[in-house]
């Protein structure tokens, strides 16, 4: 059955991004990109156990899209968080590796999360040892794990929760 999952959630990405990719609903196109797809799939996804987290409900799809809402907003926030300091060279800066705890268990929502903070500038994901992430953090606002979270991880991972668990 994961197997199968697995199957059917690659062939729907990989179609997708056929489509998006050739801007086309034109048949040929689609039959073409439907083909690529499975065999793709086949190749690469039965014995692979990727995609075994997601949930395949409408609220994780819901929450999806809400995730990549959020995240967008947070790309946008520290990059202009980021620049004021590189034009505002008297701004204080702290730099520091902190500790933050994350609730997620699934591999692929550890994976997603630990991206996004690395994505977002300003942020790095050093290490991630059982349930704790090390962030290298262009300011630290505090070493304490718990407001390091709150302040970090926090706004990925209640979304992600929903999707992966």
């Amino acid at each position: 059955m994961k197997s199968f999952k697995n199957f059917i959630v690659q062939f729907f990405i990989l179609f997708i991004i056929w489509i998006l990719i050739n801007n086309s609903f034109d048949t040929e196109l689609l039959i073409t990109g439907f083909v690529f797809s499975i065999v793709a799939s086949s190749i690469f996804c039965f014995k692979c156990d990727v995609f075994s987290d997601i949930k395949l409900t409408p609220k994780a799809l819901i929450y999806t899209i809400l995730y990549i809402f959020v995240f967008i907003i947070e790309l946008i926030k520290s990059n202009f968080d980021v620049a004021y300091r590189v034009v505002s060279p008297s701004l204080p800066i702290n730099p520091g590796i902190v500790a933050v705890k994350t609730k997620l268990k699934s591999k692929m929502g550890r994976m997603i999360l630990t991206n996004s903070i690395t994505l977002t500038p300003g942020t790095l994901t050093v290490d991630i040892i059982e349930d704790t992430l090390y962030i290298h953090w262009i300011d630290v606002k505090t070493v304490k794990i718990e407001e390091a979270t709150k302040d970090i991880v926090s706004h990925f991972e209640k979304y992600l929760e929903v999707i992966y668990g």
